[in-house]
């Protein structure tokens, strides 16, 4: 089991953020989270990874259950790459030094690496097709390889599950392609990690995610087999506007039919 929620809320005060969240993710399984602005994604993802508690409901992450278990242990099998993550790095370091930062999960780098983790840095910068940038600064790269350096930084501790929250976010539509490319690469790695992809999206949703998960307003409004939840009817629902869907390369695309 990778993960297991059952019956999570959280609350912020009188809001509920979250509502009732009931959702398990298997071994061997990738799943494609959906949702608009608002929707819960961020607080989900914190709360995966241990940096928000629920305030009802039970979560396990990798077999381990929340309130019996260290967190920051749990966080070093959890590769996270997110746009957001970006504003905090330091932009003077080179792509390497980034990368090497995921090691020990830190903004900066300050323990002395060892010789393979080196040479692990520079050999995920290589996969990534970044090898020429990995003595440049992180601030100096093109958005295309700034992401593919944090997904490089992600997966250094050869983690269980990895989270990409929005990761195409910002690229223009070749850049976009080439992560979802390699990204895809990952996924059909058998000895890979589990896979959460977050997105507001529908087409970045590849045929390599097995499951998608709709949030709408806190709540899951659908969870599934990617080809069940990503249908006219459902989509239709789900944005609350006439949807049609056209479906090329394993791939859906959708379009308002208003």
């Amino acid at each position: 089991m990778i993960i297991r929620m059952k019956g999570v809320s959280w609350l912020v005060g009188e809001a509920r953020i979250l509502r009732d969240i009931n959702w398990t993710v298997r071994r061997g399984e990738h799943w494609a989270i959906i949702g608009l602005n608002g929707s819960g994604k961020t607080s989900l993802l914190n709360m995966v990874n241990g940096y928000i508690w629920p305030s009802e409901g039970e979560i396990c992450v990798l077999g381990k259950r929340f309130g019996r278990y260290d967190v920051r242990d749990l966080r070093k099998k959890i590769g996270w790459a997110s746009s957001s993550l970006q504003e905090k790095l330091y932009v003077s370091e080179t792509a390497e030094e980034i990368v090497l930062s995921g090691r020990f999960a830190t903004i900066g780098l300050y323990d002395k690496p060892r010789q393979k983790d080196r040479e692990r840095a520079r050999a995920l910068l290589a996969y990534f097709q970044c090898g020429h940038a990995a003595m440049q600064p992180y601030g100096s790269l093109s958005q295309g390889e700034k992401q593919k350096v944090l997904i490089a930084r992600a997966l250094i501790q050869n983690p269980r599950l990895l989270i990409l929250d929005e990761p195409c976010a910002g690229l223009d539509i070749i850049s976009r392609e080439q992560i979802l490319s390699l990204i895809e690469d990952i996924a059909s790695q058998a000895s890979g990690p589990a896979i959460l992809y977050v997105s507001h999206h529908i087409e970045e949703i590849l045929p390599v995610f097995t499951h998608v998960l709709l949030l709408r307003r806190g709540e899951v409004h659908s969870r599934g087999k990617t080809n069940e939840v990503l249908t006219k009817k459902n989509l239709t629902d789900f944005f609350e506007i006439p949807i049609d869907v056209r479906r090329r390369k394993g791939r859906a695309w959708v379009r308002m039919l208003t």
